[in-house]
């Protein structure tokens, strides 16, 4: 379709037709800028679309997520990596409905983040995503055994009395931490006790399982097995996970790992496999996030190293788009 000026002249019909009136230009473009944002996320579990988060404080505003964008796909084991203060925390809250975000869109499994009400998200938490703290005090009720902790949340899901049991002990066997059923958290080691966490976030049979740092309290060789339970959770039961970690080990064991700066998605590492295939322990390649506005955010390295700042210029190539530093910019 042509499009017209600002004066919203109509398109001439063939001769001896009738005229047709066509859409002025501008609201042809607001449809044709709309549109995509309708298909955004469309068969993706986990969608963040322009989400922000603000915090007030004293008169004080703290942007933690500044529009970020994030699609996950059911069946993804995916880390999340970023300094302190990028916005990673935050963005685990809004998933596990702890918090709320200021604007944007979040959707999780055909879920609404930002318009359920207090009573949608308790049940949302209690059957569609199951969150682990760093903490391990956090996970656990230290009064009860792991396996009455495992059976507490398939109590208020109203499971009945015979299944409980069964499902509470298949999970720990899973976990490998079936010799703890009858021991309280004080009796087990943090690895441990992470695991019987983990069965617990599982209990209900979550489609999505939000991890924030759960081996950060661990040591190297306990961090390892914990994080090979959650592998096993992922390829055994299918069950989409989101892991933030600083831990280089365990993001070079994930097919997927998204980095957050400034309250934005910036990056992604892809690990792919010898015939391209994404591959645990593959090849890893480091791809820079391009946004729906067209944003990329330069590794500050090579900024640094080149004298970026402030604007550069873009040259399209007949394959790719050169990025080149003001000259001005030097002085």
């Amino acid at each position: 379709m042509t499009t017209s000026g600002a004066g919203g002249r109509h398109r001439r019909a063939p001769v001896g037709g009738p005229s047709q009136p066509v859409p002025a230009a501008g609201l042809g473009q607001l449809q044709a800028e709309l549109e995509p944002a309708r298909a955004y996320g469309e068969g993706a579990l986990i969608m963040c679309d322009r989400l922000v988060r603000i915090y007030a404080a004293e008169g004080i505003e703290v942007q933690a997520l500044q529009g970020l964008d994030l699609l996950v796909a059911e069946g993804e084991l995916t880390a999340l990596v970023g300094a302190s203060g990028s916005g990673k925390s935050t963005l685990m809250h809004i998933l596990a409905a702890l918090d709320t975000p200021t604007a944007g869109k979040a959707r999780v499994a055909g879920h609404d983040l930002a318009a359920m009400t207090a009573r949608d998200r308790l049940a949302y938490r209690r059957a569609v995503v199951g969150f682990i703290w760093q903490q391990t005090s956090r996970n656990l009720l230290p009064y009860l055994t792991a396996l009455q902790n495992v059976i507490m949340p398939l109590r208020f899901a109203g499971l009945p009395r015979s299944q409980r049991g069964r499902r509470a002990s298949g999970l720990l066997e899973l976990l490998d931490v079936a010799h703890c059923a009858q021991r309280k958290p004080a009796q087990m080691s943090g690895g441990e006790q992470q695991r019987t966490a983990i069965a617990t976030a599982l209990a209900n049979q979550p489609r999505v399982l939000l991890a924030d740092e759960p081996t950060g309290e661990l040591d190297t060789a306990t961090a390892r097995d914990v994080f090979a339970a959650l592998q096993a959770v992922n390829r055994e039961l299918g069950v989409t996970i989101l892991v933030v970690t600083h831990d280089p080990a365990v993001s070079a064991q994930v097919r997927r790992t998204v980095a957050i700066r400034d309250g934005r998605t910036s990056s992604e590492t892809l690990r792919h496999g010898p015939n391209g295939e994404d591959a645990t322990g593959g090849q890893a390649v480091e791809y820079a996030v391009l946004d729906r506005a067209g944003r990329v955010q330069l590794p500050r390295e090579m900024t640094r190293e080149l004298g970026m700042k402030d604007r550069v210029r873009l040259e399209r190539e007949r394959d790719h788009i050169g990025v080149w530093p003001d000259q001005g910019s030097h002085s």
